[in-house]
């Protein structure tokens, strides 16, 4: 029911989630989830908690993980944060690129219970890391760790897909992104809005870091959902048309995504790779999320101490 996802009016979005989205998807949902659940739980839940604590660890002040939906709730976590008496906070939606269905309604949410439980605290947010040098050095840093012991012919760089309107909605100017073929590599102030821009910039600041070629590599958006055209090209099309052009070995990385969590897991880690196989390719590899790392977990005290001046 989340305006910033669903961005229709409420009524017709009240009847899509109740009488159409989840009869459909719920069960299913269910079953997929089924699939990559942990002993402990929700990978999602289980990552997030652990680099949570390696934060704390590495700051010695108070770190509360929240998830925009389900439990532990922004307003759960702003409760207990208020319980502390804490008067300077600092933000981290965690994720690289901007959305209007992640870092917005996050920040909303945040903005919201702010106000109500602890109106007038200082609070910082972090912008979008897609760009950022300790990140993508990071990042690079892990990819090229998980492939030193393979060989692979190709690599495929997967990025959650958004309508094609979100995109026109977040441009400020109202008349750049998706009006041209080059609109991403054309420079102009919506970048700063567009997720479509910053997924193909952190691709090409990996790519460069990595030393790989342009014949090497590729984009790709995944998990789209309804009949509304969303980014392309879509992953599930990409990967067997790369096995239609011959590539035997075959990588796949997820940078939208600091966590692995179902879209990583099954989505890519096994019913992309069960495709591809499939199609005729030979080797398939899931690149991990950062998840825990400790160094992530480091360079994310490293943002804070300096957005809290501590």
């Amino acid at each position: 029911m989340d305006p910033y996802v669903i961005d229709v009016p409420y009524l017709l979005r009240y009847f899509l989630v109740n009488f159409m989205i989840v009869p459909k998807r719920a069960a299913n949902s269910a079953a997929l989830y089924k699939k990559i659940w942990a002993q402990e739980g929700s990978p999602l839940i289980v990552n997030t908690e652990n680099l949570t604590r390696k934060v704390s660890d590495v700051l010695n002040i108070p770190v509360i993980m929240a998830m925009r939906y389900g439990e532990p709730s922004i307003a759960s976590s702003i409760k207990k944060l208020k319980a502390l008496k804490v008067d300077n906070l600092y933000v981290v939606p965690l994720y690289p690129q901007y959305a209007m269905s992640t870092t917005l309604s996050v920040n909303k949410e945040v903005e919201k219970q702010i106000a109500k439980y602890l109106p007038g605290i200082r609070i910082t947010t972090t912008p979008p890391f897609y760009k950022d040098k300790e990140y993508i050095s990071l990042l690079a840093s892990n990819m090229k760790s998980q492939l030193a012991d393979k060989s692979f012919d190709h690599l495929l760089f997967s990025y959650h897909g958004l309508p094609e309107r979100h995109l026109r909605k977040t441009d400020p100017s109202g008349s750049h992104c998706l009006a041209s073929e080059s609109c991403c590599q054309t420079s102009h102030e919506a970048h700063q809005f567009c997720y479509k821009h910053q997924c193909f910039l952190t691709t090409e600041l990996l790519a460069k870091t990595m030393g790989l070629t342009a014949d090497r590599y590729s984009v790709s958006f995944q998990s789209r959902l309804g009949k509304d055209p969303w980014i392309q090209p879509y992953t599930s099309e990409a990967i067997l048309k790369l096995a239609e052009k011959g590539i035997k070995k075959l990588a796949v990385t997820t940078p939208a995504f600091v966590s692995d969590c179902l879209e990583t897991i099954e989505e890519i880690g096994m019913e992309a790779k069960e495709d591809f196989l499939n199609a005729g390719g030979e080797e398939f590899h899931r690149i991990i999320c950062l998840n825990d790392d400790f160094t992530w977990a480091e360079t994310l005290g490293k943002w804070s101490k300096t957005a809290l001046n501590i």
